[in-house]
């Protein structure tokens, strides 16, 4: 085994190692390079940088895994680092999905005059009624949970027609399950009559630059990941595409050496910090005998996984609509995107492709089967759902995600700060992101990690323990954007 040693030694920068090369690991080379900071060295088991969030073609439509969009919402050093490197590639696009509510298609985010319009009159004047009589409904006087949270503020029926359904859906579990985190992370409007502000706020006249819009990249949702690598490798970062990482050796509360294998065989590589944004889960089963308390908890952490389906269809476009919402249990895919609709791609022509995100967990029925018969559901709901498929279908292809949401049970806190403590406590490592942290979080919050994480860094490689334990509890507000 061959021993590349990079010390401190004879040199003024350290030598940071990154461990994923997933939005906050590139963000991470991006942050610490330009400005001559540090040396870098980013390893990633995958062929190539980005994650879940790279793109890639499928019969020459860029598709993304999912539907991702740039929100607004992001911190301004994340909005101006983004917006400066791809320049006029950022596009500034108008939200135009739909959900069904009802058994209607309403437009979203929600629209008051499209709400007023199409809402049925049931729904919408149980809405009313939660509002008026929240006051006077009783609240959850037993432990909270995601499910008492929602229906204390936001009142049973959206709870029951929407919100309920739509996580049971996602995390294959109960709202009763799951813990106030998921709502705190999930749900930025705790009242009927927040949402309706939120609606208010996008009427014309009142509405912000950015209000109901938001940033995509010209060339798919990737291409910022691809700016970030550039400008890192530009700065002096290497990057080690298809390796593996075999062992991270500990002596004591010191992380001391990282053990790779890659085509050239396998190597020891050592460095004055290592940086992870990979699962904690797998990040603690590679760490040298961790305690059998950590060993426990990590391996009752859950991640929710997902399958992509990439519907292949000869006609240049399915609908107008950029992604459509399905909360309803009797349909399996929870959302459904067309890439070429966000960026307003008219190319290729008479080909476009459909997008649908089935939340299921390797091992379960959906998971091991074949595209083909994949794809002949996926055109059996859109049929039910009143979106028949009369183009010709080309083919389905798809994508598996074993580690696409961190599942926050009702037992998810415990065991997290069990692994998390330990961590913490070893010097020489610094875990962030959305896989390293278990966050339920955007793109920009993973980019606001890994900004913060370089600037507890200093001269010498070693962390500032209390400036990043700031940092985490602004980490800790990050609300989802949808």
């Amino acid at each position: 085994m061959k021993d590349v040693s990079q010390s401190t030694e004879g040199r003024t920068k350290p030598h940071i190692v990154i461990l994923g090369a997933g939005p906050a690991g590139l963000a991470a080379a991006h942050a610490l390079t330009r400005s001559g900071q540090a040396k870098v060295t980013v390893i990633e088991r995958a062929p190539r940088a980005g994650g879940n969030s790279a793109s890639f073609e499928v019969d020459g439509v860029t598709c993304d895994y999912g539907s991702h969009r740039f929100h607004p919402a992001a911190e301004p050093e994340v909005m101006d680092d983004v917006k400066a490197l791809l320049g006029d590639d950022l596009l500034l696009r108008p939200r135009h999905g739909r959900i069904r509510l009802g058994g209607r298609w309403i437009h979203f985010p929600l629209k008051l005059t499209d709400a007023l319009m199409r809402l049925p009159k049931p729904f919408a004047l149980s809405l009313i009624g939660d509002m008026v009589l929240k006051r006077f409904r009783q609240k959850n006087e037993g432990p909270a949970t995601f499910s008492t949270v929602l229906y204390d503020g936001l009142g049973p029926t959206i709870s029951e027609h929407f919100y309920f359904p739509y996580v049971r859906k996602l995390w294959g579990l109960d709202p009763k399950e799951l813990a106030v985190t998921l709502a705190e992370r999930r749900v930025g409007s705790g009242s009927v009559g927040k949402i309706l502000m939120k609606m208010v706020r996008l009427l014309p006249g009142l509405r912000s630059e950015t209000g109901g819009r938001f940033y995509y990249p010209r060339r798919g949702f990737g291409q910022i990941q691809e700016a970030l690598q550039s400008s890192a490798r530009e700065n002096g970062a290497e990057f080690m595409f298809d390796t593996e990482i075999t062992r991270i050796e500990r002596d004591e509360t010191r992380i001391g050496a990282v053990h790779i294998r890659d085509g050239d065989g396998t190597r020891r590589i050592t460095g004055d910090l290592i940086l992870s944004t990979i699962p904690l889960t797998g990040l603690t089963r590679l760490i040298d005998e961790p305690p059998a308390e950590v060993v426990d908890a990590a391996r009752a952490i859950r991640f929710r996984g997902m399958i992509l389906l990439y519907l292949v269809l000869e006609t240049d476009q399915f609908t107008e609509f950029d992604a459509h919402y399905f909360p309803e249990l009797s349909i399996p895919i929870s959302r459904m995107s067309e890439p070429k609709n966000y960026s307003a791609s008219t190319e290729p022509k008479g080909v476009t492709v459909l997008c649908a995100e089935l939340p299921c967990d390797p091992g379960e029925e959906w998971w091991d089967m074949q595209d083909d018969e994949l794809g002949r559901h996926f055109t059996d709901w859109l049929d039910q759902l009143g979106l028949p498929v009369t183009a010709p279908v080309r083919r389905c292809e798809t994508r598996r995600l074993s580690h696409a949401y961190p599942v926050y049970d009702l037992e998810y806190q415990s065991r997290f700060e069990t692994v998390d403590n330990w961590l913490l406590g070893l010097d020489g490592l610094l875990v962030f992101g959305r896989q390293g942290l278990f966050a339920h979080d955007n793109t920009h919050h993973a980019f606001a990690m890994a900004y913060g994480a370089a600037d507890c860094i200093d001269a010498d490689g070693q962390v500032d323990r209390a400036k990043w334990n700031r940092y985490r509890e602004v980490f800790a507000t990050h609300i989802v954007e949808d």
